[in-house]
């Protein structure tokens, strides 16, 4: 199951997700800031963040 979040008027998204019949959990900050994009992920690397992403748009293409 995924939750978005959207604050500060589609500045600042927040990714939680957790998975179904499972017990892993993915949670990420992304700040739309005036020199980029900035991702921090929550007590995880961002790599695995990244892939996560990658993985869950191709399924959602797919």
């Amino acid at each position: 199951m995924v939750c978005k979040s959207v604050f500060a008027g589609g500045r600042s998204v927040k990714l939680v997700a957790t998975e179904l019949g499972g017990s892993d959990y993915i949670s990420l900050n992304l700040y739309d800031l005036t020199g980029g994009a900035r991702l921090v992920p929550c007590e995880m690397p961002v790599a695995r963040v990244i892939t996560f992403l990658a993985d869950l748009e191709r399924e959602s293409a797919g």
